[in-house]
């Protein structure tokens, strides 16, 4: 099917407005991104002038229409790089300023003699150049890493990046040797690319901020507002996870700690002081069973751990080192109260079938509670022949 130019230009145009106009509408639904969505949304917006002006660009003496048009589309483009690296922090201000006035310089100096080689030629290498930093940006965005659709967002901007370099350094010498009706079919073919590029790029940005917000949510559902460790929903199924990884094949150690006279420790010195008991235990945990533990809070006092491989093997030392620098550190930790503090702790091992994890933590919730019937500051092994340890 057969587009002319201007019906290609009016499409580029209005799903550059269309874009803008959503990607301005997500801002107030996602807080922790509005600035970037602004200013993305100005860019498109910015985009959309742009070709609006070329198509009136001829009406004006000179070159002064060509220059203006160009230098409000690439105001664009740079606005799409600003939207993207500010999802990593970061901003291209003094570069933007001059790229545009670098280029309007070239329109000052040339453009009245040689219009025609600035617009299709040389206008496009900035265009390539910013294209190539988005591309960058987004590459680079810890953010958004974990998001496949990113890879998108590279793709159409890298696209488009050679696109405007070909224009730039490939096309004058086609024209030259083939004519004309090569600029004709270079312009048609970059219409067409422009009109995907209006497309594709804003809706796949979008999607990458709806699916950062959703995982965000998501491990917030999955998250100990208090101690920052994962929830009991978060340990069934990472643990279920790693557990089905290994083939029910161990070994795998599960921990299940309380902490001994929690409630005492709450009535006596108060909420606030128990809140940064338990955090203070997360966090000494935390730095013991390592980062490769699938460790959570379980509980209001009640913490649990799955370990595997090497960590399984060494988990009765692990819990015993957990109990001893808990004890040690906390009576001079808060606030500079002598709090005595102490934790119980149950162990489940299995070298070889390994159960649910339901019936893991049920094991070491039994041996727990044998080391709370024994007083408290203890490991328990949950085996027929329980050896136990006071810390």
């Amino acid at each position: 099917m057969y587009v002319d130019l201007l019906t290609l230009y009016f499409l580029a145009i209005g799903t550059l407005l269309a874009s803008a106009g959503m990607t301005f509408w997500e801002h107030l639904t996602h807080p922790t991104r509005s600035k970037s969505l602004r200013i993305l949304a100005a860019g498109f917006a910015t985009l959309a002038i742009g070709c609006a002006t070329v198509l009136f660009r001829r009406n004006l003496p000179g070159a002064v229409g060509s220059a203006i048009s160009n230098l409000v589309i690439l105001s664009g483009y740079l606005l799409v790089l600003n939207g993207v690296a500010s999802l990593s922090g970061r901003r291209y201000r003094a570069a933007s300023a001059g790229v545009l006035i670098g280029m309007a310089l070239v329109w000052a100096a040339l453009g009245a003699r040689w219009q025609d080689v600035v617009w299709n030629y040389v206008s496009a290498i900035p265009i390539a150049v910013v294209s190539a930093m988005t591309a960058r940006e987004m590459w680079r965005c810890d953010a958004m890493k974990p998001l496949h659709s990113r890879h998108i967002v590279v793709v159409v901007t890298g696209i488009h990046t050679l696109l405007y370099a070909a224009r730039a350094f490939v096309l004058p010498w086609l024209v030259a040797a083939y004519g004309q009706p090569i600029q004709s079919l270079a312009s048609k073919i970059t219409m067409y690319e422009g009109v995907l590029y209006s497309v594709i790029l804003p809706m796949t940005l979008l999607k990458l901020i709806r699916e950062e917000t959703h995982g965000q949510l998501l491990r917030e559902s999955q998250t100990d507002y208090l101690t920052r460790l994962g929830n009991r929903r978060w340990f069934f199924e990472q643990g279920a996870r790693i557990i089905g990884g290994m083939g029910g094949c161990g070994p795998v150690s599960v921990l299940a700690f309380d902490l001994d006279r929690f409630k005492a420790i709450n009535d006596r010195y108060g909420h606030q002081t128990g809140d940064k008991v338990l955090k203070s235990f997360a966090e000494i945990a935390r730095g013991v069973v390592g980062p490769d533990a699938i460790l959570a809070r379980i509980g209001g006092e009640e913490f649990a751990a799955l370990l595997s491989g090497d960590d399984a093997r060494r988990a009765k030392a692990l819990g015993e080192t957990v109990a001893k620098r808990f004890a040690e550190t906390i009576p001079n930790q808060i606030d500079g109260i002598g709090i005595p503090t102490t934790v119980s702790i149950g162990l489940a091992q299995f070298d070889n079938d390994v159960p649910a994890l339901a019936d893991g933590l049920a094991a070491a919730d039994q041996a727990l509670y044998r080391a709370k019937s024994l007083g408290g500051n203890r490991l328990e092994l949950a085996q027929a022949i329980a050896a136990s340890a006071v810390v």
